[in-house]
């Protein structure tokens, strides 16, 4: 087997007048999940799509597990899955129903189907739900249903796009337990996300697009260090005071960097606790006085931010993420 699972260069589509992709490169190893992360309109859905053969590049190349997406086409799709981001099962049908259909859809042994049916709803909790129609089923149960189909012809490589939107958190920590046990197994996952908590937990490699481009490609951690140890978050009480700190912070000098974000004021640096000291006594000089003072880790929100001047969609952080809140000067 290859250790390269997914090859993609200089992949580029456009739709009338609008560039989908402009010529995007990556790898991903076998074996990982590799996240794909960008907000709404960056072009990740359209490279699944190319990768799984639903629609040609205008431009580049693309192979799964060595396989051209164009020339050998009919074979690829023989050795991926797919589930997209609306869960494609019929909500008239039993769960058992629906893996039935895609069993023969994908031409499996009769004998194969059941047994496969049987595995996975097991494995992914749904056996005791098997006979009820899935139109009583919850989102994360639905979720996880479509994923299981997928999976029914046991594919080397899984496209997932988007695959928790709309979930509830419960529904999104069951999702995440399966992928991780997929991969455990040996399947290769290419994951789309616009949620940067899911990319920060599951993804082995992140490549960031925004505009069509890939604008940064390596792992969470590396992506985070470029940041340094800690980001410090400086609440003000207003936008007119937190523009008048983003100013004065934004004077020290080299290697302190600060962004406002509504009426906070984000602040890394290669020296942060030096710095943080310097910022303080900057902004009581003037008669600035924060209301509130966060220091946590970087994030891959912090990055993104970095990289491109704004945010992703606003994802809430875990709890017991290293996140520590005060209010300045309680302590």
């Amino acid at each position: 087997m290859t250790d390269t699972a997914i090859l993609v260069e200089g992949l580029a589509k456009r739709f009338g007048d609008v560039e989908a992709l402009k010529g995007i490169d990556f790898e991903v190893p076998t074996g990982t999940i590799f996240g794909l992360l960008g907000p709404n309109g960056a072009g990740k859905t359209t490279a699944v799509r190319i990768l799984a053969t639903v629609i040609p590049p205008d431009k580049g190349r693309a192979e799964v597990l060595g396989l051209d997406v164009q020339r050998d086409a009919e074979t690829v799709r023989h050795r991926i899955g797919l589930a997209g981001q609306n869960a494609a099962v019929d909500a008239n049908l039993t769960g058992r129903e629906n893996l039935r259909l895609v069993g023969r859809l994908t031409q499996l042994r009769r004998g194969d189907i059941e047994t496969r049916s049987a595995d996975i709803l097991e494995r992914f909790g749904l056996a005791q739900a098997a006979d009820r129609p899935v139109r009583t089923y919850s989102g994360g149960m639905r979720r996880r249903l479509d994923v299981g189909a997928a999976l029914m012809h046991r594919p080397p490589v899984l496209f997932l796009d988007e695959p928790t939107t709309g979930l509830d958190p419960e529904g999104r920590n069951e999702l995440w337990a399966v992928i991780r046990e997929l991969v455990a197994d040996g399947t290769t996952v290419l994951l789309t996300t616009q949620y940067l908590e899911e990319a920060d937990r599951l993804a082995d490699r992140i490549v960031v697009v925004d505009d069509g481009r890939v604008i940064a490609d390596d792992t969470p951690a590396a992506l985070k260090d470029r940041l340094g140890d800690t980001v410090t978050e400086l609440g003000m009480t207003g936008q007119e005071q937190a523009e008048r700190a983003l100013a004065l912070v934004s004077a020290i000098g080299d290697g302190i960097r600060a962004e406002r974000d509504g009426t906070k004021v984000r602040i890394t640096a290669e020296d942060p606790a030096t710095v943080l000291i310097e910022v303080l006594q900057t902004l009581g000089a003037q008669g600035i006085r924060p209301a509130s003072m966060t220091v946590r880790d970087p994030s891959l929100d912090d990055v993104f931010l970095a990289l491109t001047g704004r945010h992703v969609e606003a994802e809430p952080a875990p709890n017991g993420n290293g996140t520590a809140t005060t209010k300045a000067g309680a302590a």
